[in-house]
């Protein structure tokens, strides 16, 4: 029943690695044991639920809540609402209760109604319907209920429900056309091949027929390293351009890679919540300050007996027997609870809604829509939408950022001769090698040919009918290029590569191997056999990583070319090749097997093999490939610039081609003095690290001028250097001298990075004294590292796939769009913001100074000034609504000023330093003192009403708080320049609101209370002209320091326009006059 082939296949998978088991897992296909006889332990894998949300509707109340009150304020407010219920205190428990039961609820609702669209989404992949193979039938099943070794088939378009191995296809020779659009973002068609002695295996039948065992590695997140990666069909990825695949289930559910892929990504925090948490803790000092002072007073009050314990107020049996330090305690905390107000709570879910609802007028600018891709910018996390507005480092990366990684082929050169639109007529020797050349271009790649539609049966010029698709647009250049010279790769077919050559002749190669392209090697190649039965190597890469593998004697003709090439912007790749014996390669193929198969250290050992046999070759050429700047980057980096913001470069590009984009996009000026660190400059000798202290001790003592710009070169192999200096060399401080230089400099080109390099450059200049706003900007996966080390990570939707703008916080189509983005929105966010924080913690102590300075006029007796509806309401009705309008609507200046205008960015969080918030702090308490002694003063005449009656100190309270609500309001109207319909309603709405609330609440007589002392009071405080008169007296000198303050600001403004326009006619009279003469 089994084929013989299999069971040596079986061997292979079980024997794989067999000296390090750790770690393994053993699938058994189709849950039919190899042998009966074998003892077995079946394993427990998960089921394939897919489960990306956080709760569940039994634990979403406790785990929700225990998230909640880890927030510092939030914890506090419950610890006060506790007191309040047990200690007897003089406000309410509902003052405190409501507003820390409204900010946990909507907070609530928000991340309730987040997890339920991510269950949605859950279901509609955990219900899907899949086909599994069972007793030589299909049986329709849901995705859930797929197990590890179950046979699953997947037809055209399906995408694959769980990691499958791929076990056999539709087509002859096993093969499958894949897209990872969903994993990677990558849409072109990666080929898959089945495992070999399973091709044959094409339906229901044969397939249920296969008795086997996998042995293969426990689920790891890296979508690249896995057991045999052209075997492994990964959850998420489309089949296409192939009718159905059969495949065995090997990692389910959670240990997908793709769920493995999207966990455990690092929370970023804002420098505004910092500032915000800094603000607390002084206004908790406030707050600890007040209920110390009030304690302290009452008791120094309280030693004279009459004050003590008064005729018409005897203490009881139980207040007289109370320890005096028990009773000081719970003096404190009432006078705490008196005093909370002045931490505003609400603050907390105000900020999270403007974050939230903030970030869609990123994703609905229409000035930020890419016609060509159709799609706009992407909010990945709305958290850090003040800190775009905050940046002072931009690291970006070259190709496909600010290039359009839209590669034209330029020219060639073979053995030293340049090829520029046509191959010239040569000799034999030169046919050759030219043949040679184009034959290496249209085999050594990973294209694939996408078909053209047959339209009524008409199939057209071969030319039209196909698509080049490929990984890398640099590997469709290249297999253009060799066709303007006559050399056509037709596509891939049963493992054999088609080419037609310059005589329209088709040429059969037998593709045995591909060496797959990796950051690391920065090179590629393939092992072909042609019908003659010669086996070639060819490869191709950067010249860093061909040069030292060929003949040195072979090199310096080409490398003339490449250094030109690469001075002129173009992209160069060297072209080598080796013919190899029949016995080299039974060596090489064993050994790649080996490696494939093995279940520990499998890169290591891949790594290996790729260095020895890619090793001797002989050079035949390079090509030159251009890469277009895109559209507006030079003029984004000036604006950038302009900003104040420095602009570094970090590519994996040569220097000549990286320096001459630098050029080209204006980070580097014609005056720029460059300095240099690189392997020419700091050599290849024995001491290569005395000579690179010399050279940054020289460039650290240079006479830095403002006047001279200077710009810094940079190479992956000399950041190795600095960054990781060995135990013997002279100096260890490098990095720091290496720091000092680059904070110098207006630009810095970081060339020949690895990914890794890119990051710890990012770290090292984020660690740096005073924390400076980092972002970084990439497209591709290599970029994925710097883009999460950096404080904001932008992802370009490129053409190398959309790991980038998965990754990233903010996905923009063009680089250009970064203008607008941090320019416009992120300093709009940020002075929203920051006004909003300021805002928040002016109007509470506005409200709670009053409260204070009340007790100096009740023996502290812990009497409220206001109303317990009055201090609930406060922040959650009467005040909240026109700041958060505010906050998302306000445009002090307009989008196009600060778009064209960058010199008017807010830097190093100028706006919540100490500086502001102790002026808003003062304003505050002015604002207090205001009220209460503008209020107490009226109150000095005994009578203010006609018939003699006296007002009460519920109404003393009310007309402070009316005073006090008008006031604040107001004081956002005058801050507002941009008035928009919703500003309008929300602010005198709220006005509205609290005079509606007022007379309904001391209208009716509400039966749930046990006391009517607000009954009329309101209506009956308005019947005196004195109280109307001291009410708007009192907002008026409020407000006056603020009006002033705005003249004073117009004027200057107007004087300053003046000038401008003096200086203006000046100059134009001079011109006038000297044209004259």
């Amino acid at each position: 029943k089994v084929p013989s082939l299999l069971k040596h296949k079986v061997e292979r998978f079980l024997c794989a690695g067999e000296e390090k088991r750790v770690g393994t897992r053993t699938v058994v296909v189709g849950h039919r044991p190899v042998s009966e006889t074998d003892a077995y332990v079946a394993q427990k894998f998960c089921d394939n639920r897919i489960v990306s949300s956080k709760y569940t509707i039994w634990n979403f109340l406790p785990k929700n809540l225990f998230e909640q009150f880890r927030r510092i304020a939030n914890f506090y407010f419950l610890i006060i609402f506790l007191v309040q219920v047990i200690v007897d205190t003089p406000t309410s428990p509902v003052t405190s209760g409501l507003p820390l039961f409204f900010v946990i609820t909507v907070t609530a609702i928000k991340q309730g109604y987040e997890d339920w669209l991510r269950h949605r989404a859950d279901n509609e992949v955990n219900k899907s319907n899949v086909f599994i193979v069972e007793n030589a039938k299909q049986v329709q099943k849901e995705s859930e209920k797929i197990k590890v070794g179950d046979i699953v088939e997947v037809k055209a378009d399906e995408t694959f429900p769980c990691d499958l191995i791929f076990l056999a296809s539709s087509s002859v020779d096993g093969t499958c056309y894949v897209t990872t659009a969903s994993l990677d973002g990558e849409s072109n068609f990666k080929t898959h091949y089945a495992v070999r002695d399973t091709t044959v295996l094409c339906t229901d039948e044969a397939i249920d027929s296969l008795t086997a065992t996998i042995e293969c590695e426990q689920p790891q997140p890296d979508l690249y390293k896995s057991l045999g990666p052209e075997n492994l069909l990964l959850k998420g990825a489309t089949l296409k351009n192939t009718k159905k695949i059969y495949g065995v289930a090997v990692y389910t559910g959670m240990e997908t890679k793709m769920a493995l892929n999207y966990q455990g990504k690092s929370q970023k925090r804002s420098a505004v919540e910092k500032s915000i948490n800094a603000f607390l803790i002084v206004y908790l000092c406030i707050l600890l300050s007040k209920a110390t002072v009030c304690t302290t007073l009452k008791y120094v009050w309280q030693s004279n007996p009459f004050n003590d314990e008064p005729w018409y107020n005897e203490k009881t049996k139980k207040e007289r027997e109370t320890f005096k330090v028990l009773r000081m305690f719970t003096d404190f905390l009432s006078f705490m609870v008196l005093f909370n107000f002045i931490i505003p709570v609400s603050m907390y879910v105000t900020v999270e809604m403007q974050k939230f609802l903030g970030s869609f007028f990123i994703s609905w600018d229409k000035e930020m829509y890419d016609e060509e891709i159709k799609e706009g910018a992407l909010v990945n996390t709305s958290d850090l939408n003040e800190e775009l507005g905050q940046v002072e480092y931009v690291f970006t990366d070259k190709t496909g950022t600010l290039t359009e990684n839209s590669m034209e082929f330029i020219e060639c050169c073979i053995d030293g001769h340049k090829y520029k639109d046509c191959m010239p007529e040569a000799d034999g020797v030169c046919v050759c090698r030219e043949e040679l050349f184009l034959r290496a271009l249209c085999l050594c790649h990973t294209v694939q040919i996408k078909e053209g539609d047959q339209v009524d049966g008409l199939i057209g010029h071969p030319e039209h009918k196909c698509t080049y698709i490929s990984s890398s647009p640099d590997e469709i250049a290249l297999v253009k290029g060799a066709k303007k010279y006559g050399f056509t790769f037709l596509g891939l077919e049963n493992d054999f590569m088609k080419i037609q050559n310059q005589k329209n002749e088709t040429e059969m190669y037998q593709l045995l191997h591909v060496l797959n392209f990796d950051p690391v090697r920065r090179r590629m190649s393939v092992i072909v056999r042609t019908t003659a039965g010669k086996l070639l190597l060819f490869c191709k890469g950067a010249d860093s990583s061909i040069f030292p593998r060929v003949q040195q004697e072979e090199i310096q003709q080409t490398k003339v070319h490449v250094d030109r090439n690469a001075m002129d912007g173009y992209r160069t790749l060297c072209v080598a090749f080796k013919e190899l014996t029949q016995k080299e390669y039974d060596k090489i193929d064993r050994q790649l097997n080996e490696a494939k198969m093995a279940l520990q250290d499998r890169e290591e050992k891949m790594a290996k093999v790729f260095e020895d046999t890619e090793a001797d070759m002989h050079l035949i050429g390079a090509t030159a490939v251009e890469d277009r700047l895109q559209e507006q980057s030079a003029e984004t980096i000036e604006a950038l610039h302009a900003a104040g913001m420095k602009v570094w470069v970090l590519t994996g590009d040569k220097m000549e081609t990286a320096k001459s984009t630098c050029y080209a996009c204006r980070l580097f000026q014609t005056s720029t003095e460059l300095l240099e660190l690189t392997a020419r400059t700091v050599g290849e000798s024995e001491r290569k690290e005395d000579r690179l202290h010399e050279l940054l001790m020289e460039y650290h003592k240079k006479s830095w001028t403002l006047s001279q710009e200077y710009g810094l070169i940079i190479d992956g192999s000399t950041l190795s250097l600095i960054l990781n200096p060995s135990q013997d060399s002279s100096s260890s401080n490098y990095k720091n001298i290496f720091l000092q230089i680059c904070l110098k400099c207006a630009a810095v080109l970081c060339c020949r990075m690895a990914p890794l390099q890119k990051a710890q450059i990012v770290r090292m200049v984020k660690n740096t004294k005073g924390s400076p706003i980092t972002l970084s900007v990439g497209d591709g996966a290599n970029d994925v590292s710097m883009i999460l080390e950096a404080h904001v990570g932008i992802g370009i939707k490129g053409k190398e796939g959309r790991q980038a703008s998965r990754n990233s916080d903010y996905a923009v189509p063009k680089f250009k769009h970064l203008r607008k983005l941090l320019l416009a929105h992120g300093h709009l966010y940020y002075v929203r913001i920051a006004h909003l924080v300021q805002y928040f913690f002016y109007k509470n102590l506005c409200f709670i100074l009053p409260q204070f300075l009340y007790q100096f006029f009740c023996g502290f007796s812990q009497q409220p000034l206001y109303d317990a509806a009055y201090l609930t309401m406060y922040n959650i009705c009467f005040t909240s609504l026109p700041i958060l309008a505010y906050s998302l609507l306000e445009q002090h200046i307009s989008i196009d000023t600060l778009t064209s205008d960058p010199q008017l960015k807010v830097s190093d969080n100028a706006m919540l330093q100490w500086k502001p918030f102790l002026y808003w702090t003062f304003l505050g308490a002015f604002e207090g003192l205001v009220f209460f002694f503008g209020v107490y003063f009226l109150f000095q005449n005994s009578s203010l009403e006609d018939n003699g009656k006296v007002f009460g100190n519920w109404t003393f309270g009310t007309i402070v708080f009316t005073v006090l609500v008008f006031t604040v309001t107001l004081k956002l109207a005058l801050d507002t320049r941009f008035w928009t319909w919703m500003n309008h309603f929300v602010i005198w709405g709220s006005l509205a609101f609290y005079v509606f609330f007022s007379f309904f609440w001391g209208g009716v007589i509400w039966p749930f209370l046990k006391q009517q002392r607000m009954y009329f009071v309101f209506a009956h405080m308005l019947t005196s002209v004195s109280t109307w008169l001291a009410i708007i007296l009192l907002i008026f000198i409020s407000l006056f320091p603020e009006i002033l303050l705005i003249v004073l600001k117009n004027i200057k403004k107007k004087k300053h326009q003046v000038r401008n326009k003096m200086i203006y006619c000046t100059v134009f009279l001079q011109k006038s006059l000297l044209n004259i003469r």
